[in-house]
């Protein structure tokens, strides 16, 4: 079993459970790492002295149980000063770069995600996705991100709502293209559980023909069950590692601080898992 998450969220954001309640959760799993990943974006921002204080007196507290990383969850739109000291930063894509009185979240809602096509895009969902997909290809250059986060978000109701096909060139050319640019910057990609393990989503974030493509293209994996209950801690995670190998992975990467104290990317393979 893969022994690690880092992308956790608790109270200090939109998570249910206090991180102390998500670090006993990991040891009862038997986790070696824990990293948390607290939203700094525009609509859920955290008090960032209050989360990271917390973060390293509960380091500290069980320093010889586990070893626990302070991250965060910055928005591809939002300012990457905000959160001075993280050690790891996941890069996500939450919003369209549209200017509009309501949330531009793609995955705040369903009536959210087709008024914002509607307004914005005329009503044209292929037009929405290339305009996410294009800012997505930035998040590197604007955040300096450690990884990316759930890269095809925007399907995040595409299940429900069926607004487009995921296999239609018109949705996978921008998306191929802003994995590729990523790729070729050397910055890995999580396999994103979040969705799957809350029943919400068939497939897991990348689906599985941008997982071979990531593949393909020469890409690295993390995976990471985006937990905001301590119960899917480590929730399809076995669905995660068995479609990464289906794709032709052989190596899951995972953080770890060194005997220095800074965080490094490690691999493991994933037939051990």
């Amino acid at each position: 079993m893969l022994r690690a998450n880092y992308h956790t969220h608790t109270t200090f954001c939109d998570g249910d459970n206090a991180a102390e309640e998500m670090v006993q959760r990991a040891l009862e799993l038997g986790f070696e790492h824990l990293g948390f990943s607290g939203h700094m974006d525009e609509e859920i921002h955290m008090d960032w002295p209050a989360y990271t204080a917390e973060i390293a007196r509960l380091r500290a507290a069980y320093a010889h149980d586990l070893d626990i990383i302070c991250g965060v969850e910055l928005d591809t739109l939002y300012d990457p000063s905000s959160c001075p000291g993280a050690e790891y930063v996941i890069g996500s894509t939450h919003y369209v770069d549209v200017d509009v009185p309501f949330s531009r979240a793609v995955d705040y809602s369903e009536e959210v995600s087709q008024r914002l096509c509607d307004e914005c895009f005329g009503g044209d969902w292929y037009a929405m996705c290339r305009s996410y997909y294009e800012l997505e290809a930035q998040v590197y250059d604007r955040l300096s991100c450690t990884f990316v986060g759930h890269f095809d978000l925007i399907t995040r109701f595409n299940d429900q709502m069926r607004s487009f096909d995921e296999d239609d060139p018109r949705y996978m050319t921008p998306a191929l293209e802003a994995m590729e640019h990523l790729v070729s910057q050397g910055v890995p990609f999580e396999i994103n559980c979040g969705a799957h393990n809350r029943g919400r989503k068939a497939e897991l974030y990348p689906r599985r023909s941008l997982l071979k493509a990531l593949h393909d293209f020469g890409g690295q994996i993390l995976i990471n069950s985006d937990a905001h209950q301590t119960k899917v801690l480590n929730g399809s995670f076995d669905v995660a590692v068995q479609r990464a190998i289906a794709c032709g992975f052989t190596h899951v990467n995972v953080l770890a601080h060194t005997p220095s104290d800074s965080v490094e990317m490690r691999q493991v393979p994933l037939d051990t898992l």
